[in-house]
């Protein structure tokens, strides 16, 4: 099947084209046709399957001019650098339709972002946060909304919106499209379907938890956090082999920690990224990604699921997450568009629990290899693994009240004097043994 059959608008076809893309994915297959219908979809898919194109071609398709200055079309994502690529992709697709897209997220300033929604428009691409502070002070109205749609819904509840979620729903007009798009089905995210959606159809391209199949998957067994250094500096040595390599870790701390042990290895060839940086920062360290200019990314995973980067040759997991679906986001960084990847993953022994959840996860058994002979083993720990002394909690008994004393000292004599208000009279009194007046007054 060719976009050609899908029945599209000329401009989105033409547009379509500009971008090289000429056959859909599953779940653009799939999806188009039932999105089409105007039920309300849960897609099912692993990232890099396209979901963004999946739900954007149905609803340009159906979109119709409206005089109505608030927009028609609403979509949610997690990270703003999620809402920049989907705009991105939202533009491309409308190069040759009058339709007036913007994106808004936090961190930004909130008093041009509402100038720009009163201004009009017809697609907005938010974070959930941002999108519910510009309701609550009346600079969106979300009365003209028919399409609604939440892409990456379980990373969402992950991060801690589900409030923003319901929230967000609770003001929408209740005849309206939902379109919910996820890479694996929690319990969360079927209760919000149960409470939201109206008699969804799900469509599913891959069962979740399914790996990629032009992912290659392997690992290393290693013993500690600069033994990993040694093996990843060992592995980035090969430039002509990891043109484009991006280094997952599961903290920010760990991320500018392996940054400063590898940057000078490789130096103005590696970026890190993640949610303290700046702004700016996390868009420039994307772009010179992008372009070539750096060839190394270390990324923590919240930035797993905002990242969609063309020809990324491998992804590399410096530590395994605790999550086994943070896996598979990971490594769906890589062999993307229906190109080949590599995903390599740094197994200590505290990490070989993680490591066989996220293999049941996905009914797949990574291939291990064996350490390289170059590459050093070192003993030296960092805090974090420096194994814990366990103390020997003593209790002493406490006393029993019976046998308990005041709880003051007795005062000293000097500390027990009071302060009194003495008369004139009682001074005199006690200085002279009688009262003393001041004499009659003399009458004139």
């Amino acid at each position: 099947m060719t976009f050609g059959d899908l029945n599209l608008n000329p401009s989105l076809l033409k547009a379509l084209n500009d971008t090289g893309l000429t056959q859909p994915t599953t779940i653009q297959e799939k999806g188009f046709a039932v999105i089409m219908s105007g039920a309300d979809v849960v897609g099912i898919a692993q990232t890099g399957t396209g979901k963004t194109l999946a739900y954007l071609l149905p609803c340009f398709k159906q979109w119709k001019f409206s005089k109505e200055r608030f927009p028609q079309i609403l979509i949610l994502v997690p990270t703003r650098e999620l809402v920049l690529q989907v705009v991105a992709e939202a533009k491309k697709l409308t190069t040759y339709m009058n339709i007036e897209i913007v994106g808004v997220f936090g961190g930004a300033n909130i008093r041009g972002q509402a100038e720009v929604v009163e201004g009009g428009i017809d697609v907005l691409v938010a974070t959930p946060g941002r999108m519910l502070d510009l309701a609550l002070r009346g600079s969106l109205r979300l009365k003209a909304i028919k399409r609604f749609v939440i892409d990456e819904v379980d990373e969402m509840l992950n991060l801690g919106f589900r409030h923003q979620l319901v929230s967000i729903m609770e003001l929408l007009p209740p005849k309206r499209q939902n379109l919910m798009f996820s890479a694996t089905l929690t319990p969360e995210v079927e209760e919000l379907i149960n409470t939201f959606f109206y008699n969804p159809i799900k469509i599913e391209a891959a069962p979740s938890g399914t790996p990629l199949e032009k992912i290659i998957q392997k690992g290393y067994s290693v013993p500690n956090f600069y033994t990993k250094v040694n093996l990843l500096e060992y592995l980035l040595s090969e430039s002509w082999v990891f043109k484009k390599v991006m280094v997952f870790v599961s903290t920010k701390k760990m991320a500018d920690q392996l940054y400063d042990e590898i940057e000078p290895k490789f130096p103005k060839n590696v970026g890190v990224i993640h949610s303290n940086k700046a702004q700016n920062n996390r868009f420039n360290t994307v772009k010179k990604f992008e372009q070539g200019e750096y060839r190394i990314l270390i990324a923590t995973d919240i930035i797993a699921r905002g990242i969609d980067i063309t020809d990324v040759t491998h992804v590399i997991n410096f530590d395994i997450p605790e999550e086994p679906e943070n896996y598979i986001n990971r490594i769906g960084r890589t062999g993307r568009a229906e190109k080949e990847g590599v995903a390599i993953s740094f197994i200590t022994k505290s990490e070989v629990d993680f490591m066989l959840a996220t293999e049941v996860l996905m009914n797949y058994e990574i291939t291990m290899e064996d350490l390289p002979e170059s590459v050093s083993v070192s003993d030296i720990l960092t805090l974090d693994e420096m194994p814990v002394v366990a103390m020997k909690n003593i209790l002493v008994k406490p006393p029993k009240k019976e046998a308990a004393g005041p709880a003051f000292h007795e005062k000293k004599e000097k500390n027990k004097k009071v302060n009194k208000k003495i008369t004139r009279i009682t001074q005199m009194q006690l200085k002279y043994g009688k009262p003393k007046t001041r004499g009659q007054k003399r009458k004139n």
